[in-house]
């Protein structure tokens, strides 16, 4: 029964919960970007991905050359490199070229071996697909999906407030579990259930909607599903939703789990008095407050004929702000917390290290590293609030400090350097050094002329001699 005063409401006390921010483990394992993006995407990762590349190279190629962990990271820091650009809708091919390109992809892979990694890039064993797609629309990924995730939760304590919203990544291939969506930018692809801390967009966990099960009937009350799933390990938290997912036997549950409720819900729930939903006669800017013992109502009009409704579990009071549009404070707290995953897919959008891709699990792939990124970047810059502190672009430097920590062991493989960082022109084959009596062997060969050299014989210089 909703009643017209908060008289029956009962006394709202939330629980505690831990500091928000970076956990324990995370700071003590930060020491530069490159450490916190290996929060994320570490040794147990690479290894699978190398593992499973390989598999597949000797499956495809004839003479595959073996995918080293080390590669792998470069590889990874020429995505990063190319999305600090914003070279997404960029051809691969104009990232290397003399005169387009930057010396740093050239230098760090060749082109034709940087687009064989990109074809062979696999997450999973594809003979056994199969037996476990019968069961699992996201096979392909779902081992590196999980153990993701998993460390998403591992590195950060979400604050009091936290938002479940989807996201959409691009994607018009061929996939089982496409979705369209009209109200999207990129219309088609696949939909993501996200978690998100409200005041940092720090992604909690992500969850990929694949559709109803093979074989299955069409699920009821997803968003009562996505919702409690997400939010299962939390505790003490508010959770800001929007229409799709409010319902009252959904505050119901998370109560139970001492977590609150906040949302906008439609005018269609049954639960809801008549006298929120019919909104004839009233004049703008005027609210209606209804109460129960554990959950708060508020119907809002902003102009005339147009409706908000609000439900709440963490309010007990009619609260409306003084002067202007005369807000419930219900409506407020909603609108402070709604748009956490929206900032996320804004800020993975702008330096984004997606590339062109026919294959679905590689969209999920770029969107795991975007993440991983972005997240890392909160973390690194929680533990170092003064890095760079008077700069507007400190998430651009960031990503450029990872991309080049993840190339340049590449790099030097590929240009050996002298300790004065000249890089000496390469010695096709050993030869004996040419200013030595004794006819040693040469390491190396002079920049300007050529002649074989021996460690005898070799000079360090400085850049500006």
């Amino acid at each position: 029964m909703w009643h017209p005063t908060n008289e029956v409401a009962g006394h709202y006390v939330p629980a505690r919960i831990p500091t928000p921010g970076p956990t324990l483990y995370a700071v003590a394992r930060i020491s530069s970007p490159e450490t916190a993006f290996a929060l994320f995407v570490d040794e147990e990762i690479v290894a699978k991905i190398v593992k499973m590349t390989n598999l597949q190279g000797l499956r495809t190629i004839n003479n595959w050359s073996p995918l080293r962990p080390q590669e792998l990271r470069a590889y990874i820091g020429l995505l990063i490199l190319a999305g600090m650009y914003r070279s997404r809708h960029e051809a691969t091919s104009s990232l290397w070229d003399i005169k387009t390109g930057r010396p740093m992809f050239p230098d760090a892979m060749a082109h034709r071996r940087f687009m064989e990694i990109n074809r062979m890039l696999r997450f999973d064993d594809e003979l056994r697909r199969p037996q476990r797609h019968h069961a699992n629309k996201l096979s392909p990924i779902s081992d590196l999906w999980s153990s993701w995730n998993f460390r998403l939760q591992k590195m950060f304590n979400a604050g009091r407030d936290v938002c479940v919203d989807e996201q959409l990544i691009a994607f018009r291939g061929r996939c089982s579990f496409k979705q369209y969506m009209p109200s999207k930018p990129a219309k088609y692809g696949i939909k993501i259930w996200a978690l998100c801390d409200a005041r940092t967009s720090y992604a909690l966990m992500l969850e990929v909607y694949t559709g109803k099960p093979p074989g299955g009937t069409r699920e009821h009350n997803v968003g009562m599903r996505v919702v409690l799933g997400l939010a299962d390990a939390l505790e003490g938290h508010t959770i800001t939703v929007d229409n799709f997912f409010t319902s009252i036997p959904l505050a119901a549950e998370l109560k139970k789990k001492r977590n609150s409720l906040v949302g906008t819900v439609r005018r269609n729930k049954p639960e809801l008095p008549a006298q929120v939903t019919q909104i004839t006669g009233r004049q703008p800017l005027s609210s209606i407050f209804c109460f129960t013992k554990d959950m708060a109502l508020v119907s809002y009009v902003p102009k005339k004929g147009k409706n908000v409704l609000v439900l709440s579990t963490a309010h007990k009071e009619p609260k409306v702000e003084d002067g202007g549009k005369r807000k419930p404070q219900m409506t407020l707290d909603y609108n402070k917390s709604k748009g956490a995953v929206d900032h996320l897919d804004q800020a993975c959008g702008t330096y984004s290290t997606r590339r062109r891709a026919q294959r679905w699990p590689m969209c999920l792939f770029y969107h795991m590293l975007d993440i991983s990124a972005f997240n890392a970047f909160l973390l690194y810059t929680s533990v170092n609030p003064g890095w760079n502190g008077n700069r507007l672009y400190r998430r651009r430097l960031f990503l450029e400090e990872v991309g080049n920590a993840l190339i340049m062991p590449e790099v030097h493989r590929r240009k050996p350097q002298t300790a004065a960082g000249e890089v000496q022109a390469a010695v096709p084959k050993r030869k004996q050094c040419g200013l030595c009596t004794d006819k040693l062997i040469a390491s190396n060969a002079c920049e300007k002329c050529g002649t074989p050299i021996c460690r005898k014989h070799m000079r360090s210089l400085c850049k500006n001699c």
